[in-house]
């Protein structure tokens, strides 16, 4: 892959057309989180997730193994379960003609079964989809593709990772959906741009200092990297002076450690913001052109200190600062591109992540090569013949 130091062109941002291709190229081609391990405990247990017109689940079966299968049934097509999360008692039952499933899909209950020809029900089960679990993490895979195994994508940080046991992880709450009248990307390439945080980010930049660097894994850049030390004692800003009072020592970790805040991006719509006390994960889901839904959670390990848990209500005070002082510049990016005149903008050598990212779409979306924008004929036609 050619390196191209410049961003993608406007349009790319606000094209209906190329969003209908982003959307089969860029992101069911990709792994996509559904939940943790944790979310689905016992047997009979599930956790939906919805990404375009695509719905799937994943459930618990009796042996404590994990299956994900699309959400409709075999006989009409009717969603099969309308919950984010929840128990299934036995088998899972569409609400429309009780067509019962075990829990690896297996079609097991036909109401008049007598009456459909040539029947066998061994030839209507439930159509399962791809899935790998990760550090605890349950990934699905809605299209086919060549892409590598999340293991794979993460394996040059696995040491890294490993010492936070993610996978021993228990939810802190719920998953929330914050939307944002931006195109995806617009958060994605925010999420990995680190000059703009001594500029735009002052509480952030001051309990990290100059520690805060980036990088792209070395496996074909399925990983962007961010890292910063929370240790700059000459802060004044009052969340970030009591994080470090009350963050107590996390003996799971080693010294360096105690106050480092990690970040991964997992290509193309994935984050994982990784600190000593907890972890979360953000997933930027693409509704259309110009909005996305940022789908959202929290995990850490059991640990009932009240240092603790102030860490984590002070980590929470400290990024939701943050997010206000993103979503304000993200939509005045997005505002500047929905103009007819910007083209695309030099990217400094520095800015790694964005530079992968833009040539990443790129490489799997030609079209994007143009300044100018295409016809929508010429979107579509070029995808074909790439």
């Amino acid at each position: 892959m050619t390196e191209v130091l410049k961003s993608l062109p406007g349009w790319t941002y606000t094209s209906d057309a190329f969003f209908e291709l982003e959307k089969t190229e860029l992101i069911l081609k990709n792994w996509q989180l559904v939940c943790h391990i944790s979310n689905i405990p016992n047997p009979g247990d599930f956790f939906t997730f919805e990404i375009f017109n695509e719905r799937i689940f994943v459930i618990r079966g009796e042996k404590r193994d994990i299956s994900a299968f699309q959400n409709f049934c075999s006989h009409r097509g009717t969603k099969l379960i309308d919950e984010i999360s929840g128990t299934c008692n036995g088998k899972i039952t569409c609400p429309y003609h009780a067509w019962g499933y075990d829990f690896k899909g297996n079609l097991i209950k036909v109401p008049y079964q007598d009456q459909f020809k040539d029947f066998n029900k061994k030839n209507h089960g439930l159509q399962e989809v791809d899935l790998e679990i990760f550090q605890g993490f349950i990934f699905v895979k809605l299209l086919d593709s060549d892409v590598p195994s999340v293991n794979e994508q993460f394996k040059p940080y696995i040491g890294e990772i490993e010492q936070y046991r993610l996978e021993e992880m228990r939810p802190l709450g719920r998953i929330t959906m914050r939307p944002r009248n931006v195109n995806w990307k617009q958060i994605a390439d925010n999420y990995v741009d680190a000059l703009h945080i001594p500029v735009a980010h002052p509480g952030l930049s001051n309990l990290v200092g100059k520690s805060y660097g980036i990088e792209v894994s070395p496996n074909n850049g399925y990983i962007h990297k961010m890292w910063g030390d929370g240790i700059n004692t000459r802060n004044n800003n009052l969340s970030n002076k009591l994080y470090n009072k009350y963050l107590p020592h996390m003996k799971h970790l080693p010294d360096d450690k105690q106050r480092y805040w990690l970040y991964y991006r997992l290509w193309p719509n994935l984050a994982f913001d990784i600190y000593p006390e907890q972890m979360d994960f953000m997933q930027f889901i693409p509704i259309d052109a110009n909005t996305t839904m940022i789908r959202e959670i929290a995990y850490a390990l059991p640990d009932d200190r009240r240092e603790t848990k102030a860490a984590q209500y002070l980590n929470w005070r400290i990024n939701r600062q943050v997010n206000n002082e993103d979503t304000h510049l993200i939509n005045l990016v997005q505002e500047g591109m929905n103009t007819n005149n910007f083209k695309s903008g030099p990217l400094a050598s520095s800015e790694v992540c964005l530079i992968d990212s833009a040539n990443k779409v790129r490489e799997a979306i030609p079209v994007a090569k143009k300044e100018n924008q295409p016809s929508e004929s010429e979107i579509n036609k070029k995808i074909l013949n790439s």
